[in-house]
Parts: structure tokens; sequence; C-alpha cells
């Protein structure tokens, strides 16, 4: 082999993102204050305002984002080239492996997807089971494109439409109750939504038990992780679900339009095949999926995101984002004119809490506030609305969020709490 085909290989492994970040004790098991510092200081983000509207996405560490800059140069350079001869099957491959040994899944039970949208979107328009008469069923903190995704399932096949309405305040044993009830209530249901971690509030689900619950009345259940896969630390066995979808684009720090489905291979079947795709046979999962041309370069620098997730580690990270949710939670959660949504019972929060001021349930209202906050005070949110109590406020740190940047977000809710 000469030299510019050694040379070549080294590029085109690069470019699949197959390379591991050079390494560094920057991110290496995080502990004090000065560790995460560091570690913030590794995050390129705008000086001008606050950013604590990180449950959208999150944005990629200095070392992903400059291996997703050289994928970007690289494949424009390389283009079909590459992508037909690299890229497609090996370089794939490689990613659905490393996504297994994450997920605690086999790699065959995993399709990569433009994230969890599309994910769930293929997981419950292709659901096979159901039949005239049955029953599906959702709550209202689940994402609003899941929930037209059901309803549209549900008017395909004749069947009815359950809505599980997640009470407030809400702690784990209520939210078990009350999906309890919804079933008893609904013998006939046949598919049941679920989301770990609602992007309304922040509520995490105890999903565990609801699908136990679930399977032993004969009822499916897919379950949303788009907020939850990469802040909490579990596997996807855990879930106990044979349906998934989720993110890498949120708290994995991939680029923006990655993620996966999972189905688990004993009920492959019970998932349609995705518009009819033959590229892959039916027995394989990746039929499932067909988005057509994809950005490659995202996908190429999926490895890179995972590596630097498995440095920092998902418990390290979970515990850094709670620490910087309950630093300014608990400075307001007692001021009269606040309702904080999310609980701070172990288990049921993550990054993501959501707070309303006493009389501000429209949207309209809450919209207001939010623009207000950027204006007045440089603190970024966004307005959230489906709670039964009304419309809120959702709060999300992210890694690069320093206590100084809260003191600002306290400093503004106390305002808002006496105007």
């Amino acid at each position: 082999m000469n030299a510019h085909q050694v040379n070549r290989r080294k590029l085109l492994g690069a470019a699949a993102g197959l390379t591991a970040l050079a390494a560094t004790d920057l991110y290496a098991a995080p502990s004090s204050a000065a560790d995460w510092e560091r570690i913030a200081q590794s995050y390129d983000v705008a000086s001008d305002f606050v950013n604590l509207e990180n449950g959208y996405y999150g944005i990629m560490a200095r070392p992903v984002a400059e291996e997703f800059k050289r994928n970007i140069d690289y494949l424009n350079r390389y283009s079909s080239f590459h992508l037909r001869r690299q890229f497609d099957q090996a370089g794939m491959e490689q990613i659905r492996a490393q996504l297994a040994l994450h997920t605690g899944v086999a790699a065959e039970e995993l399709a990569i997807t433009r994230g969890a949208t599309e994910s769930l979107q293929n997981l419950i328009s292709n659901y096979r089971l159901l039949k005239r008469g049955d029953t599906i069923m959702y709550c209202n903190l689940d994402y609003d494109a899941m929930q037209y995704a059901m309803n549209a399932l549900a008017q395909r096949h004749g069947a009815k439409v359950a809505l599980v309405q997640i009470p407030e305040p809400v702690s784990r044993q209520a939210a078990i109750d009350v999906y309890e009830k919804a079933l008893r209530q609904h013998p006939r249901t046949r598919l049941l939504l679920l989301t770990h971690l609602n992007h309304r509030t922040g509520f995490v689900l105890p999903v565990a038990d609801i699908v136990k619950l679930a399977k032993s009345r004969g009822v499916d259940v897919i379950v949303d992780v788009a907020q939850s896969w990469g802040q909490l630390d579990f596997k996807l066995p855990d879930l106990g679900a044979d349906f998934i979808g989720a993110n890498l684009h949120k708290w994995v720090g991939a680029p923006l339009g990655t993620g996966f489905l999972y189905i688990r291979k004993e009920r492959l079947a019970d998932i349609g095949v995705e518009r009819g795709d033959e590229d892959f046979a039916v027995t394989d999962t990746r039929s499932r999926v067909h988005s057509g041309t994809v950005n490659a370069a995202a996908l190429m620098t999926i490895p890179a995101a995972l590596k630097l997730h498995e440095e920092i580690g998902l418990a390290n990270r979970g515990r850094r984002l709670r620490e910087l949710r309950d630093y300014w939670v608990h400075q307001v959660r007692d001021l009269p004119s606040i309702q904080v949504l999310t609980p701070d019972d172990a288990g049921t929060y993550g990054a993501v809490t959501s707070f309303r001021v006493r009389g501000h349930t429209t949207p309209e209202a809450n919209v207001a506030l939010v623009n207000r906050l950027v204006e007045q005070y440089g603190v970024f949110t966004v307005m959230r609305k489906g709670p039964v109590g009304g419309a809120c406020i959702r709060v999300t740190p992210g890694l690069f969020t320093r206590t100084a940047d809260l003191d600002k977000l306290v400093a503004a809710i106390r305002e808002l709490a006496v105007a």
C-alpha cells in the first residue's frame, strides 16, 4: 500500500466519524466545580443572552462541532464517492454497533433516523395490530406530533382515542394511578403512548411500572425518550417497552437531524415496513425507516458525540444537570405567586422544569412573560402549553450553564412574582 493509499484510508476513516477524540482529561469523570467549569468552557455559546432553552436541542461541544465541520468539508470534497463506497454500509453499521453498546440492545434492533419525531411517527403509523373498535391512549403531556400521529392511526382503523390527564401536582404514584384507572375504564385499549420525560413540564414518568401494568392487560406501548435519552441514566431494556424512539441531537449533543428507533426483534413483524421500502428485507429493522438523502455529515459525527458523552459519563452528566436545576428551583419554589410544576422527588425530574406565575394560564400571557424575560433580563426560555393547570414557562439549563446565569433567572422570577 503506497503513501497515497494510506493517507486516503485515514481520511476516509476520519470522514466516517470513526476516529476517537484526542485523549484528554477535560471530560473524564468530572466531579468538582472546576471540572464542570472546564467543560462549560468547551461550548461556544452566545454571550449576549442566557440560554435556558436547551430542551429544544443540545448544542455540540467544541470537539464535536470541529469534527462536524471536518466531515462537512470532506464530504463536500469526496461527495458520493465516499458515501457509496465507504459510508453507506460500513460507516452506518459501525454507528449502529456503537449505539448498541450505549443502549443495551442488539444493533439489529436499531435503525438510524433523523430524530425522535421521525422514529415515533414511523412506529405509530406502521403499527399493525390495531382493529376497528379498539382504543389508543396517550396523555396531555405527550409531544404534539405524536398525539397527531396517534389520532391519525385511530382514524384510519376506526379506533377510539382515550386521553389521560396528568394531575397537578403530580407524583410518581399519582401518575401510575391515573394510567391504571384509564386502562380499567378503557378495556379495549390496544396501544399506549408514553413519554419518559415530557417536554412540557419535565416530569419523569415511571415508564417501567406503567409498561408492566399495560402489558398485563395486553396493551402494547410505544415510548418517547426524546428528552430523557442522554440525560437520565438508563438503558433501553430498563423501560420494558418493545418500541422506542429517541434523539441524538438533544442530550447526546450530536448534530441536528440525528436519532434512532428501537424495535425488539421478536416484535418486528408488528411494525409494518415504511411506505413499502424494499431496500432492506422485511426482517431488517432498517426497513422501518426510509428517509431519503439525509445530512450525511451529521451522521458521520455521531461517533464523536457518543465518545464525548461516554467520557463525561451518563451518571455524571445527569447529576450535574439536576444540580443546576435544583439551584434555581429551590430558590423560587416557596414564592407564593410561583407554581413549580415539576416535583423534587428523586427520579421524577432531570434538567427540564417548568413554572407558572399564578393567574397567568393562557399561552398568550406566558409568551408575554417569556418575552419580558429575554428583553428585560436577558434570559431566554420558552412557553409550553398542555398541562391541566394551563400554560407555563419551561427552563432548561445545559452543561455550559453557570450558577451566575441561574442567578439572573432567579432575580427575574422574584420580580415577576411581585409584579
